[in-house]
Order: C-alpha cells, then structure tokens, then sequence
C-alpha cells in the first residue's frame, strides 16, 4: 500500500504536468482504517488556480456508495474516527451536494465502491469555499479526510445520514 500515494501523486503530477509549477500546493491523505474496519486509500489534492482537483483511490469498501468528507479536526487517533469532530464547514453553510450552491466545504460527495469494494473520485472543488493553505480558516491542510458506511444522502444536517467512519486519514501538504 505504500507504493499507492507515490502513484497516484505521479499520476496526478504527470497527467498535467505543463499545468503545474513549482509552487503548485499539493496535499496528501493517507486513510486508515477505524477499528474493525478494513478500509484504506489515498487522496490527494493539487491546487490548479481557482480549483483543487480531488484524486481518492480507496479500497476495502463494501459495493455501493460512501460518504466522504473533509473533517474539522486533524485527529484520526479515536478508534471510532470521531476525533475528527463533525464536517469542515469553513462558511457555515447547511450540508449538501457538493455540485449545489449551498453546502459544507469538507462535502465531498459519495465514493461509489464496484464489486470488488474499489472506488475511485476525481473531482474539482472551488477555492472560494476551501484552500491549501499552510494556515487560515478555509484551509483543509492538517484536517481530517473520512469515508463512511453509508451513503451520504445530502440533506440530513449536519452531515447527510452517511453513518459510521470507516476510515480516516490527516491532510497534509507534500
């Protein structure tokens, strides 16, 4: 498994590499999984002007769909994840769809895991909503990534009904 992050980091890296300066911000998630869970992955984030592309390649999940999010705290050291607190909600919005004009920063959607219990996400978020900086109140650097159970249904506040933490992993910056 630690061979994962230096491939999807390269793969991330080299799918745009003209794009991509020295300074571009790139950040890393490494997920582990909660007691009696056997969920783990990688996440990283790159930073692509007014957007953070979101490259999650998880394993270990049973078949369907998966809430995921960014966490407010970066603590994964309780057995049941719930040292990460509750969503990061960085403009106190309701939850929601990431694709809707309202909901949390750290909604990322679901993780839709195929037979086999693999998931893969690629997507954008914009940075008016979160950032990578080393510090401020926007930035998920040295938050929690967590995947869930269930999946997340959007609308249940404040955090979509999606369940458990099955995983969890710290964001920090490469």
């Amino acid at each position: 498994m630690k061979i994962l992050p230096c491939i999807t980091l390269g793969t991330v890296i080299l799918s745009g590499c003209a794009s991509f300066s020295p300074s571009t911000p790139i950040a890393v998630a490494d997920l582990k999984p909660t007691q009696g869970n056997t969920v783990s992955g990688v996440t990283s984030f790159v930073q692509q002007g007014n957007r953070i592309l979101v490259d999650a390649r998880i394993k270990g999940l049973k078949p369907g769909q998966h809430g995921f999010h960014v966490h407010e705290v970066g603590d994964c050291s309780a057995p049941d994840g719930s040292s990460a607190g509750g969503h990061f909600n960085p403009t106190s919005d309701s939850h929601g769809d990431p694709a809707a004009m309202n909901h949390h920063g750290g909604d990322l959607g679901n993780l839709n895991a195929d037979a086999e219990g693999n998931a893969v996400l690629n997507t954008s978020l914009p940075t008016q909503r979160i950032s990578m900086n080393k510090s401020g109140p926007n930035s998920i650097v040295g938050r929690s990534l967590v995947v869930h159970a269930d999946p997340d249904d959007f609308t249940s506040q404040p955090a979509g009904n999606s369940g458990k933490r099955i995983a969890c992993g710290i964001i920090s910056l490469q």
